[in-house]
C-alpha cells in the first residue's frame, strides 16, 4: 500500500486515534484516584472554613489531622431526620456506604425524593451527610451542614455551619458554583462571608428566621444582598432557608436539640 494513497492516510489516522484515545483513556483512568482525593480534601477543606477551624497556610496533612480531630460525619435521613446506619443505606440501595457521596444519587429514583420550595430544583437525594463538630471531650460544638441550590448561572454548592446552640450561624461557604465575577461570584468575598457568624438562623421552635435580603441589612437574622446580583441574591436566600427548613434539615436540627437536651 502506498503510504501516499488515500487508503494509507485513512489507516495513519485511525490508528493515530486508537494511540491517543488509549492515551487518553490510560491517563483518565490513572488520576483518577488523584482527582478522588484532591475532591476528598477540597470538601474537608471548605467544611473546616466554614467551621472557622480552617487556618491560613494549613497543608493537606494539617487539614486532615483537624478534620479527623474535630469532626463526625453522619448520615440523616432526610425525610424523618433520622440518623442511619451503613446497614441501612445498604438496605436503601446504596452499594458501598463508605464511599457514598449524595451528589451522585440526585437522579437515582430510588435515592431521591420530590421536594417543594428549592427553585429551579424538583428532586433532592433522600440521604445527606452532615459534619458534627467535637471537642476533645466530646461535647457537642456545632455542626455544618451541606447546601445547595440555583443562583442566576449554575447551581451553587456550599456548606453552613452552626454553632452549638443550633440556631447561630458559625460560617458560610461556597466551593462550586459559576456566578459572574464581581456580582453574583462574591459570595466568595470574605467581607460578604463575614456577615454570617452570629446571624441567628432559626428560632427555638425551629422556624426559620435568616434572609439574604436586597440592599442593607438589619437586625440579627438577616444578611446583605450581592450588589448587582439579585437573583443570585435570591437563590441563596431561597435555598439557604429551604435547607433550615422542613424539606431540609430542620428535623434533623431539632432531633439533635432533643438528644443534647438529653444529655445535658
Amino acid at each position: 500500500m502506498r503510504r501516499d494513497s488515500v487508503a494509507g492516510t485513512i489507516l495513519v489516522a485511525a490508528v493515530l486515534c486508537v494511540v491517543c484515545s488509549v492515551i487518553v483513556s490510560g491517563t483518565a483512568v490513572g488520576l483518577k484516584s488523584l482527582q478522588q482525593a484532591n475532591a476528598k480534601l477540597d470538601k474537608q477543606r471548605n467544611v473546616l472554613a466554614a467551621a472557622g477551624l480552617l487556618k491560613p497556610g494549613d497543608t493537606a496533612a494539617d487539614v486532615q489531622a483537624t478534620f479527623d480531630k474535630n469532626f463526625e460525619k453522619q448520615f440523616v435521613n432526610l425525610e424523618t431526620g433520622e440518623i442511619v446506619s451503613a446497614e441501612q443505606l445498604k438496605e436503601a440501595g446504596v452499594a458501598e456506604p463508605a464511599t457514598y457521596d449524595p451528589a451522585e444519587v440526585r437522579d437515582n429514583p430510588q435515592l431521591n425524593r420530590t421536594v417543594e420550595g428549592l427553585p429551579g430544583i424538583t428532586r433532592t437525594e433522600k440521604y445527606a451527610d452532615v459534619y458534627l463538630v467535637k471537642s476533645d471531650d466530646k461535647t457537642l460544638e456545632g455542626v455544618v451542614l451541606p447546601i445547595y441550590g440555583k443562583g442566576l448561572w449554575s447551581t451553587m454548592y456550599g456548606f453552613l455551619a452552626l454553632d452549638a446552640d443550633l440556631t447561630t450561624a458559625k460560617g458560610i461557604t461556597f466551593y462550586q458554583h459559576g456566578e459572574t465575577p464581581g456580582l453574583g461570584g462574591e459570595v466568595d468575598n470574605p467581607n460578604w462571608k463575614d456577615q454570617w457568624p452570629g446571624k441567628k438562623v432559626r428560632d427555638d421552635a425551629g422556624d426559620v428566621l435568616i434572609e439574604v435580603v436586597k440592599g442593607q441589612a438589619s437586625g440579627d437574622s438577616e444578611v446583605d444582598g450581592l450588589s448587582g446580583a439579585t437573583i443570585t441574591t435570591n437563590g441563596v436566600n431561597h435555598f439557604v432557608r429551604f435547607w433550615l427548613g422542613d424539606q431540609g434539615f430542620g428535623p434533623y436540627l431539632k432531633n439533635l436539640e432533643s438528644k443534647e437536651k438529653s444529655n445535658g
